[in-house]
């Protein structure tokens, strides 16, 4: 994962927007964010934080206060980050829920959190989501930690440093669970542990089968009643039931022969009754079938003259049928005679109400009209030419006429324009003079602005000032008067000494003071004397009294010198004063701010003047051109005109158009073709009714029929002749099958002499059937009996069979679980997927050791530690840390602060390292470390520097947060965050420091 850039607006100390360029510490790979306390260098890493993962980790647990206090109520807050995780850049941006003012009405509503997610794809910024919910979703799967872990091992912020060295071993797990991608170890276990319990659920029934295959094998044999009365389940094993049922069995078999024998003596019962019953009932059926026969044939031998009738009836019809033809042809040919005879009739009598005569040459008259026509196409065409010709000719002097217009509207426009340029030209001169003033009163402005503030400031520090100075004379005196009274307590002190010491003395012996045997006049002991408590007490009140003294010593100072400082820049004017003077001045940058718009607006007009007169300037060349086209083309359309008039003229005669002549002449034209054709079509006809009734006559006089109306009543349809024919066919195959069964049955008969009992022999072969069917079924329920009780032993056997191969499955199964699980006897307690994280831990340690090393100057070194936990926790994941000076292991936890930021920078920086190396891992190019090198000594801060530096070889960019000089001078490449005189901090990424730096 790699940072890219990150813009700040109304975030933490930042009001107006602040950008960091990440991309621009690349060559130099290490970077220092530094800054006044408080001034908002740790709120860099809080926006990334928030950014990637809404939160924030200084906040967590307390009040979020991530909107600037220095935005006012209408200013934005939002975080947008730019960053790539593997081969894809992403860009989230987010803003916290904050007030607004509201958008209708007065009063101010929340506005609410806010999340957008883009993906970069062929250079454009693509949505991905815009919910925060969903945000957090997609962020979730394209960084693969969440907030904690990426506090862990990418922004190291303050008080959690340490927390990937202080770890349990869980949460340790956690972290390199998602860092390395072993959840799938988990899921093997897992997988694992529910084939085992498949495998102890396959076991249990596979023994619960072969258990309950017996039972129904033995309820069965009871209800079939086949056991023994020493054979009873109960007082035998295992064994001694299967044995039992193998007994049972065998005489199941012997019950199914003895039933297959009866099935077949009832079976040969039943078909010799079925036969008997079978001839009687062929024999009854003959006897009735004769009696049907005979009935049926008086039936046919009475309808025999019907018949006769319906045969000389189809004959008729059949030789009606060869005159159909000839009789339809002529009756066709007599109807079309007829109608063309109308045809023409009609037409002729057109003709002659159109002015013709029936004597006419209609073929002469036709041909003369088609030579007319022809000429007049030609005169009709250019007639309507003429038309065209007209509207396009109208057309064209309405438009030269419009052009005409336009030009002398675009003069009479552009006559306006100079004075207009002139009006607007001096109004800019007199705006421009008065915002020329603008810059020079926008600085008098700010001065005045400050001045006024300086004043205002001075007035409460005037007070200040005389309060302070009054507490340092009253402090003063108390020191003074503290000291006197130590220095008249030594004073007593002294003056006492000799009384105490005389009180010491001893006769015969030397004085500790002259060392006299004789003390001839020893002083007084005093009557109060000064112990060293009181003198003690003396002195701490002394002392209190002096640093009160002094410390209002300074503050009356400060307060002179603020007095002093807000007094000069004020420049010894007062506030109301200042107050009178800056509200003139910014009536005054209003009167210029608004001159200066003007200005602005004046060009613009006066651009836009000078567009449009080059604009109609242009205009009125282009309707110059077409005005000279159109008349040009008006010249040429009045000469067409005038010669297709005199062409019209010439081809209309006495019709008002050459059209009305050329459809009079077409009209007279079809009346005579349609005379002439239907005189023509009448006479054709004509000859075909004479041929067709010659036809007809012919037919009918070689025929049996004397007229044409005998032959059409003969004529049968299609439908009713092919009924006639059937009917007739129909009754003479009757006729003679009936002849023929008859005959036959009578021949069947013939010793028969009454009809046979079919009631006695019909029960006789019910009852033998019966009998059969009851053999069948006690056949098949012997066998079922047989079939099912073997079906069961074999199943109870196979059952058994495979409980010993279920068993040893299971047996495996059970131990392959238990170890990857970390059962016993693994007394680890160490799953797979701890060992695999054990591992990846010991490279991890083995990569922060080559740093920690240098670093602590070869005294300490982390070690991977697989030793067991307490109260039956898992192993495998701790760390220790070796002390070189004792060579003894102990706790990280027993580090000292500076101890610990080194162990776990060396641990982050390993981590990162190994997790960038690891094929498929992410990777880590971008690592935060937030102050901690404060408790370092100078010569260990130089062995961290050293190491942050080498980071660069891998490419990636580290951030260091730190207040601490010696990094100043150390690192070129720095972020410099600084809070302004109005409050809300700033960002500078050009700060680079003399120093040579880390090169």
């Amino acid at each position: 994962m790699k940072l890219h850039r990150l813009e700040l607006t109304g975030f933490g100390p930042f009001r107006a927007t602040q950008t960091v360029d990440f991309d621009a510490f690349a060559g130099d790979g290490v970077f220092l964010i530094s800054g006044r306390t408080g001034a908002g260098k740790s709120s860099i890493l809080d926006g990334v934080s928030f950014a990637l993962y809404g939160s924030v980790p200084r906040y967590d647990g307390g009040e979020r206060r991530l909107r600037s206090d220095h935005c006012a109520l209408g200013d934005p807050t939002e975080v947008r980050l730019e960053f790539t995780v593997g081969e894809t850049r992403w860009r989230v941006a987010r803003a916290p829920e904050y007030d607004r003012p509201a958008k209708r009405g007065v009063g101010v509503t929340t506005e609410p959190t806010r999340a957008e997610l883009e993906e970069l794809v062929d250079g454009v910024w693509v949505g991905r989501a815009a919910k925060p919910r969903d945000v957090a979703q997609l962020l979730d799967g394209i960084l693969g930690l969440n907030a904690q872990q990426f506090q862990q091992v990418i922004l190291l912020a303050q008080n959690r440093f340490s927390r990937f060295l202080l770890a349990s071993a869980g949460d340790r797990q956690t972290l390199l669970r998602t860092l390395f991608g072993t959840r799938r170890f988990e899921q093997y276990k897992d997988d694992l542990e529910e084939r085992r319990r498949d495998a102890q659920r396959r076991l249990d029934g596979a023994g619960e089968r072969a258990r309950t295959f017996l039972d129904v094998a033995e309820r069965l044999i009871d209800e079939r009643a086949l056991g023994g009365e020493a054979e009873r389940p109960e007082g035998l094993d295992l064994a001694g039931r299967r044995a039992a049922a193998d007994l049972a069995l065998q005489r199941a078999e012997y019950h199914v022969e003895q039933r297959t024998t009866e099935r077949q003596r009832a079976d040969a019962a039943a078909a010799a009754a079925a036969d008997a019953h079978a001839a009687l009932v062929a024999r009854a059926k003959t006897l009735g079938d004769l009696v049907a026969a005979r009935a049926e044939l008086a039936l046919l031998e009475d309808d025999a003259p019907r018949i006769a009738d319906e045969r000389t009836r189809l004959e008729r019809a059949r030789a009606a049928e060869a005159l159909r033809a000839s009789m339809a042809a002529a009756t066709r040919a007599e109807q079309a005679a007829s109608a063309a005879r109308s045809v023409r009739d009609a037409a002729d009598a057109e003709w002659i109400a159109a002015g013709g005569d029936a004597a006419d040459d209609l073929v002469a008259l036709i041909e003369e009209l088609t030579g007319d026509l022809a000429v007049w196409g030609a005169a009709e065409q250019a007639e309507r030419d003429l038309v065209r010709t007209e509207a396009d000719l109208a057309a064209r002097e309405a438009d030269v006429a419009a052009r005409a217009q336009e030009i002398a509207t675009i003069d009479e426009q552009r006559a306006l324009v100079p004075a207009e340029r002139e009006r607007l030209t001096a109004q800019r001169q007199e705006d421009a003079a008065v915002a020329a003033r603008l810059t020079d009163l926008r600085e008098r402005r700010t001065a005045l602005r400050d001045r006024l503030a300086a004043a205002q400031e001075a007035a409460p520090l005037a007070e200040e000032a005389a309060r302070a100075e009054v507490e340092y004379a009253r402090r003063s005196g108390d020191a003074g008067r503290a000291a006197d009274a130590v220095t008249a307590l030594l004073q007593r002190r002294l003056a006492g000494r000799a009384g105490e010491l005389a009180a010491e003395l001893v006769d015969g012996q030397p004085c500790s003071v002259c060392g006299a045997v004789d003390h001839p006049q020893p002083a007084a002991v005093s009557a109060e004397p000064v112990t060293d408590d009181d003198l003690a007490a003396a002195e701490a009140t002394r002392d209190a009294a002096a640093e009160a003294a002094r410390t209002t010593g300074e503050a009356a100072k400060s307060a002179r010198d603020r007095l002093a400082d807000a007094t000069a820049r004020a420049g010894g004017a007062d506030a109301d004063d200042l107050g009178a003077r800056l509200a003139a001045t910014e009536a005054e940058v209003r009167d210029a701010a608004d001159a200066d718009t003007r200005v602005g607006r004046l060009d613009v007009q006066l651009a836009e003047l000078a567009q449009l007169d080059e604009a109609a300037r242009t205009a009125r060349g282009t309707l110059d051109a077409l005005h000279a086209d159109g008349t040009a083309a008006v010249a040429g359309l009045r000469a067409a005109a005038a010669a297709l008039r005199a062409d019209v003229r010439a081809a209309r005669g006495t019709h008002d158009t050459v059209a009305e002549r050329v459809a009079e002449a077409r009209a007279r034209r079809d009346l005579a073709r349609a005379c002439l054709t239907a005189r023509e079509r009448a006479e054709e006809q004509g000859r075909a009714l004479a041929t067709a009734v010659a036809d007809r006559d012919a037919g009918l006089a070689a025929s049996v029929f004397d007229s044409v109306a005998e032959a059409s009543d003969a004529l049968l349809d299609a439908a009713e002749h092919a009924a006639v024919d059937a009917r007739v066919a129909a009754h003479a195959a009757a006729l003679t099958a009936t002849r023929a069964r008859l005959l036959s049955l009578e021949l069947e008969i013939v010793d028969v002499v009454e009809a046979p009992d079919l009631a006695a022999s019909e029960a006789a072969a019910t009852a033998a059937d019966t009998a059969r069917a009851g053999a069948i079924a006690a056949q098949q329920d012997a066998q079922n009996t047989v079939d099912t009780l073997r079906g069961l032993l074999e199943r109870t056997d196979a059952a058994y069979a495979d409980v010993a191969a279920i068993a040893d499955d299971a047996a495996a199964v059970t131990r392959l679980a238990d170890t990857v699980a970390g059962r016993a006897p693994n007394t680890m307690k160490m799953d797979l997927e701890t060992f695999v994280l054990a591992a990846e831990l010991e490279e991890i340690v083995a990569a922060a050791n080559l740093r920690l090393s240098e670093m602590s100057s070869g005294r300490y070194s982390l070690h991977h530690s697989d030793a067991r936990q307490a109260r039956n926790a898992a192993s495998g994941l701790g760390i220790d840390v070796l002390d070189a000076h004792t060579g003894l292991r102990r706790s990280p936890q027993s580090l000292s602060g500076g101890e610990t930021f080194l162990a776990s920078l060396a641990l982050a920086l390993g981590l990162a390292e190994v997790v960038t190396n690891r094929a498929g891992g992410l990777r880590l190019d971008t690592l935060f470390v937030d102050e901690g090198f404060g408790s370092l000594d100078p010569e260990t801060l130089d062995l961290a520097m050293r190491t942050l530096d080498e980071l660069r070889a891998g490419g990636r960019t580290v951030g260091v947060i730190s207040h601490v000089e010696a990094m100043k001078e150390q690192l070129p490449a720095q972020l410099v965050v600084t809070a302004t005189a109005e409050g809300p901090s700033i960002i500078r990424q050009d700060a680079v420091a003399d120093a040579p730096g880390l090169r």
